[in-house]
């Protein structure tokens, strides 16, 4: 029998691997310390003086919140020792919606809707911005942080300074980075007195003693330090600055966009690295199925041919009469937050976006531009009902609310069935959107009308429903458009 032999590594091997290993260190921290080098000497700067926008603007300053948070940790302390750290925390948060400004508390709550707070931070609404939100990644899942004044599980102890810091660098209380799901990428352009003017208002919410479950990525993903480089390729620290050839309209529509609001973040596809394409800007993305349509002056490709009334009555409505209705994540971020939004900022917004450079997805016609009424009514009368048709899908389905001709019922009133016909939905190149309606439905509630499509993902089977999405896309929208049954398994699974 022959012995085995085993392989000794040369000792000269044994350097090179370990000389390798320490370039490999010394270049990391060559990159850390040039990184910090230049955010020093050439990182952004915040400007000297902000040019006057419009009465919009928050002129606050932050020295009210500071004193009110004193003023509430004082009472706090003031509590018997005995008492619980709810019972504290309450009292603190009392105090402090008692202390602060009114007007900066009510500006505070108004800007918590622009940035749609609720949204990420609320998984049970019996819980209110206490976190626990899943916002699954290509690296893992992503919980959401309790943001109410909770002392323990909260941001109850946070000082002005650390909020600042989360917002505009994206670094913790506990000095850990922040992962780019909480969108610091865009609310480092928002100015202070707004930042400080959010905080009072979430210090006046009940605390909420609630630790979200715990975020889940793959190494070496859960490692918060490698943030660095990941800022260093995708992130660009600094308040915003008003440009004085642009209107006041244009420039506050540009903070909003920009800042708060993070339109950005759904509309903007992404690179390797999971951060935004900057030379894809609002050129349009999927997020988790659903595809954020592009918001650029294309005329084809975008909402080019929208006019600004067209934009305000979508974002305070979630209806363009004739060109969209908002469904799925879009319908969410309507009910819980543009609705809110003044006419003064709606309007602002519209000028913003329609001023977009456009960027072309090659469709040759715009998404509200396909559709022809349906006859095929009559031509299925007497027919044997089959399994996967679609026309009779849609006359058994659909036309009860959206017409057997596809035209809707109600014409543009609110709560009007709308018509497939000039419908983005419907005329979209991919039907992603338009299965996901037909899965999922529709529920939107507003200061207009309370919006409800069921959905129909148990009563119609993967090849019913493709069937049917592909009838509609012939008949109302992109002829061009197909799905398959696989394709709707694929939007199907959770």
């Amino acid at each position: 029998m022959t012995k085995p032999t085993f392989r000794v590594q040369p000792a000269s091997a044994l350097a090179r691997q370990r000389r390798a290993q320490r370039v490999l260190l010394a270049t990391i921290f060559l990159l850390f310390a040039l990184y910090l080098v230049g955010h020093a000497f050439f990182g952004p700067r915040q400007a000297a003086s902000v040019l006057p926008l419009s009465a919009a603007w928050a002129d606050e300053a932050p020295a009210p919140a500071s004193a009110a948070r004193a003023a509430a940790f004082a009472t706090a302390a003031a509590v018997p020792a005995n008492a619980s750290e709810t019972t504290r925390a309450g009292a603190a948060s009392q105090a402090l919606s008692a202390a602060a400004s009114p007007d900066l508390v009510k500006r505070g709550q108004y800007l918590t809707r622009v940035g749609d707070c609720m949204a990420c931070h609320t998984a049970d609404k019996s819980r209110p911005f206490a976190g626990g939100v899943p916002i699954k990644t290509p690296f893992g899942t992503i919980y959401t942080s309790n943001i109410t004044p909770d002392n323990e599980t909260g941001i109850g102890r946070w000082s002005d300074t650390e909020f600042l810091r989360a917002m505009h660098e994206g670094i913790g209380r506990d000095g850990k980075r922040l992962y780019p799901a909480f969108p610091y990428t865009e609310y480092t352009r928002v100015l202070p007195q707004d930042v400080l003017a959010i905080r009072a208002y979430l210090n006046t919410l009940a605390p909420v003693h609630f630790t979200p479950p715990t975020t889940d990525l793959k190494f070496p993903f859960n490692q918060r330090w490698l943030m660095v480089f990941w800022n260093l390729l995708n992130f660009d620290e600094g308040r915003f600055v008003p440009q004085p050839s642009q209107s006041a309209a244009w420039n506050r529509g540009a903070y909003l966009v920009q800042g708060l609001a993070h339109c950005e973040e759904c509309h903007t596809p992404r690179n390797l690295t999971e951060g935004l394409k900057s030379g894809a800007r609002f050129a349009g993305a999927a997020q988790e199925g659903w595809h954020a349509f592009n918001l650029t002056s294309d005329k084809n490709s975008g909402i080019g041919g929208w006019s600004e009334d067209d934009i305000v009555s979508y974002l305070a409505s979630g209806v363009a009469p004739g060109r969209a209705n908002a469904a799925g994540p879009m319908a969410q971020v309507v009910a819980d937050s543009t609705q809110y939004l003044d006419s003064v900022d709606l309007r602002s917004i519209a000028v913003y976006l329609r001023t977009l450079p456009p960027v072309s997805s090659g469709e040759s016609r715009p998404r509200d531009g396909w559709g022809q009424p349906a006859n095929d009514v009559t031509a299925l009368r007497g027919q044997a009902p089959t399994g996967a048709h679609g026309a009779q899908l849609f006359v058994a389905n659909c036309a009860s609310c959206h017409h057997w001709s596809g035209q809707g019922i109600g014409a543009s009133a609110p709560l009007a069935y709308p018509s497939l016909l000039h419908n983005s939905v419907v005329g979209a190149s991919s039907a992603d959107n338009l299965v996901l309606v037909i899965l999922k439905g529709v529920q939107r509630t507003t200061r207009h009308a309370d919006v409800f499509m069921p959905g129909f993902g148990e009563q119609l089977t993967n090849d019913q429903i493709a069937a049917l999405t592909n009838y509609l896309t012939q008949q109302f929208g992109n002829p061009q458009t197909w799905v398959s049954a696989a394709q709707v398994q694929a939007l199907r699974a959770p």
